[in-house]
């Protein structure tokens, strides 16, 4: 039997403070998500971000919370569920988080119990980051310390452009955009501080140091993200057929004052209001399940920033979550 662990992100296991803010120290304390000194990390974490950040976080998972918990956590065990059906009984389908439950450790362990003769692990982060992809890669790696018996592990890579990726995000975006008839297309992606950027550049000379960098065709795509969430946008825009001058391509849910690679959504998203643009669409194609930064931070917020400032309508095109050609393209992947 092959066993198949999933991994997204993570989420708090109820939307309060206080398990907001045990799951944001576990996050926040990840090296490879604030890569500054570590007293300099304790005291930002412990001084500033905790005490101010965890109320208002969990106010806003309060508001996409659903009967079944948190929408990242139980979207991604569909997608597992659906995966295992489709691949049949050779293989054993886990979910594990990178912060917070299930642990990635954990699964690790139920996996080996049930006596797998290697492990597969997808991190459903399409784009690679250090702090998303290279970070989940990492917990497996020392989670894998802790175990006697340790099968042959096998880590798949980012699917930025796979075809069926795109075409899966191009299925679930159509219906919402034939409804809206959006005069503008926002292709928004989680951002990322510059630095970690220019680290993850092994030329150490070419990432955002000139303008259209990432459009070079000798930019190191293996490792920068900026790159390609550019690539994953312009496939989806090409499947689909939208006209490339109504689309934009920016970065959200940025945090602290150093510099994020631009341009930002939120501030993108006033000036297409400002501008006259009266129906926008919003993709969100780094997030492979809808979770805070799609319903709440783009689906609320944006939505309400929108309508502020002169929009008639901004729509949050649904993420993959478990439609089924996701799901058959997840199962294409781990075969």
């Amino acid at each position: 039997m092959i066993g198949v662990l999933l991994i997204n992100l993570g989420t708090p296991d109820q939307p309060t403070t206080s398990a907001v803010r045990r799951y944001l120290r576990q996050f926040l304390s990840d090296p490879r998500v604030i890569d500054i000194n570590p007293i300099a990390r304790k005291l930002l974490l412990n001084l500033i971000i905790l005490p101010f950040r965890s109320p208002k976080s969990a106010e806003a998972y309060r508001k996409i919370w659903a009967n079944g918990g948190s929408p990242l956590l139980f979207h991604t065990q569909d997608l597992a569920k659906r995966v295992s059906e489709k691949l049949g009984g050779g293989y054993a389908v886990e979910v594990g988080m990178r912060y917070g439950n299930p642990s990635i450790e954990s699964v690790l362990k139920r996996l080996i119990q049930k006596g797998v003769s290697e492990i597969r692990v997808l991190p459903l982060f399409p784009q690679y980051a250090t702090s998303s992809t290279g970070s989940a890669q990492a917990e497996v790696f020392r989670a894998a310390e802790s175990l006697w018996n340790i099968p042959p592990i096998r880590i798949l890579p980012s699917f930025y452009e796979h075809p069926d990726f795109i075409r899966s995000f191009a299925e679930v975006g159509r219906p919402a955009l034939e409804k809206l008839k959006p005069d503008h297309v926002v292709f928004s992606f989680h951002g990322l501080p510059e630095r970690h950027i220019r680290k993850s550049d092994p030329t150490g000379n070419h990432c955002l140091t000139f303008d259209g960098c990432c459009d070079q065709a000798t930019s190191p795509l293996a490792y920068c993200y900026r790159a390609q969430c550019f690539r994953t946008a312009r496939a989806i825009v090409k499947e689909i057929g939208i006209p490339e001058e109504l689309c934009s391509v920016s970065f959200q849910s940025r945090l602290g004052r150093t510099p994020w690679i631009k341009p930002y959504t939120d501030l993108l998203i006033v000036e297409l209001a400002r501008s006259g643009k009266k129906r926008i669409a919003v993709f969100c194609p780094a997030f492979v399940a809808d979770c805070l930064e799609t319903l709440e931070e783009i689906g609320i917020r944006g939505k309400e920033s929108a309508l502020a400032h002169g929009a008639e309508a901004l729509e949050l095109v649904p993420s993959l979550n478990a439609h089924p050609r996701w799901v058959e393209t997840v199962c294409e992947m781990v075969r």
